[in-house]
């Protein structure tokens, strides 16, 4: 069991959501508030994506990234930032002719998934280790092994700590793979990503599975989606992990009730206390992960 574990709260994601929860952060502003207000409830790190401010939608514009990063640096709060670096790999497949992008196809060069971590120089950055069938259709998320090492071998020369987002098995044999080779620097964070279509589902067995698997030394913490959200959340704790929730995964805070990101996070460090154990904060888990220091 972990008794001093880190909240990682994701705020915002990818997912086509806007439509389904009104408060929803969707401008810089709002996912800014959304990192400051988790941190209040107890997150020591944040973990953010950026929308179309018109739309709603995914995006991936460095001056999007660059508000966010400013308001939350800006603040009185102190939180650890997480960006993700998953964006630019979704292939929609065009089941009439497969060798060519449908509509939906963000694509791009893996050293152009990083413009914003290289402009911002966030505490973390994630690298999603793995091609995944993402969904029940025709998308593939594209992050092969030639892509991941040349994002990390970018991102180590940066001194931004990669997080390795890990949806399935072979994901994490790939991450341990990086380490071998020197791209990866001490302790290595991994996150254990269950519960998404078509990657490992959110049971007991495949986390502990996965956190068998982790190298020694290792820090290292779980999430699962939606309903399994707050299972998940004691399982990693049980095992040695810390943990992740937020509206980026699961948008209730029980059945029939739309969360907040401060609820799901005031949720998760009730589930932990009860277990007997500690919430730490951004400046413990800066020492626990051995962040660069900041300026």
């Amino acid at each position: 069991m972990n008794n001093e574990v880190i909240i990682t709260c994701a705020v915002t994601g990818a997912a086509d959501s806007a439509d389904k929860h009104p408060g929803l952060p969707i401008t810089p502003k709002q996912v800014a508030e959304a990192a400051i207000e988790a941190a209040k409830a107890g997150a020591a790190v944040a973990h953010c994506h950026v929308r179309d401010p018109e739309t709603g939608k995914a995006a991936r514009d460095p001056a999007l990234f660059a508000e966010v990063v400013e308001r939350i640096r800006d603040s009185d709060t102190d939180v650890v930032i997480n960006l993700t670096a998953g964006m630019g790999g979704d292939w929609m497949v065009d089941p009439q002719n497969p060798t060519q992008p449908a509509p939906g196809t963000d694509l791009i060069p893996p050293l152009e998934r990083l413009a914003h971590v290289e402009a911002l120089l966030p505490d973390i950055c994630s690298l999603d280790c793995g091609t995944l069938n993402f969904g029940d259709g025709n998308s593939v998320y594209v992050s092969t092994p030639d892509m991941l090492r040349t994002m990390a071998a970018r991102v180590k020369e940066l001194g931004v700590k990669p997080e390795l987002e890990v949806f399935d098995t072979g994901h994490l044999w790939f991450a341990k793979q990086m380490i071998k080779e020197g791209l990866i620097l001490d302790p290595p964070l991994f996150q254990i990503c269950l519960g998404i279509p078509w990657g490992a589902p959110a049971t007991t067995l495949n986390m502990k599975a996965m956190a068998d698997m982790m190298p020694e030394g290792a820090q290292w913490a779980g999430f699962g989606i939606s309903r399994m959200q707050m299972p998940m959340v004691a399982q990693a704790v049980l095992l040695g992990g810390h943990v992740r929730v937020g509206l980026e995964d699961n948008l209730y805070l029980e059945r029939g009730v739309l969360a907040t990101n401060g609820q799901l996070v005031e949720k998760a460090v009730k589930i932990v206390e009860l277990m007997g154990a500690k919430v730490v904060g951004p400046d413990e888990a800066r020492e626990k992960l051995k962040l660069r220091p900041r300026n």
